[in-house]
């Protein structure tokens, strides 16, 4: 069993930045990948972001490439999200995921039904 609980995030202005962290209690997230995804309100659930455990492979939605950074520390069992040059359109609940496997590639990463667990969000505002 894996538990997760965001934070960080908040109301911040567009071209800012803001990072929100994601901490895991359970032995299996060490050995999962991490994914972030983010919901707008009349919005479907969508994917941001994923590393595998390793850390060595990550992927990213077309959307926040070049601008958004996923990483993750398995000694704090945590996954962290560092968004720069954050944009209206990126206002959202953030939620942080644990696949089903240690690695994921393109629609591996992307769809919400490959996630075994989830985090209960963290609200991101950016204002214009």
């Amino acid at each position: 069993q894996v538990q997760l609980v965001e934070s960080g995030g908040g109301l911040v202005q567009a071209g800012g930045s803001a990072r929100v962290s994601c901490a895991a209690s359970g032995r299996t997230f060490s050995r999962r990948t991490g994914g972030w995804f983010r919901q707008a309100p009349g919005k479907e659930r969508e994917f941001v972001a994923a590393i595998s455990w390793s850390g060595g492979s990550t992927t990213y939605a077309d959307s926040v490439k070049g601008r958004f950074t996923i990483s993750r520390d398995n000694a704090k069992k945590t996954v962290y999200l560092q968004m720069d040059s954050l944009k209206p359109e990126d206002t959202a609940v953030y939620y942080c995921a644990v696949h089903r496997f240690d690695y994921c590639s393109g629609d591996g990463c992307y769809a919400t039904r490959q996630y075994d667990y989830w985090g209960q969000g963290t609200q991101v505002t950016v204002s214009s």
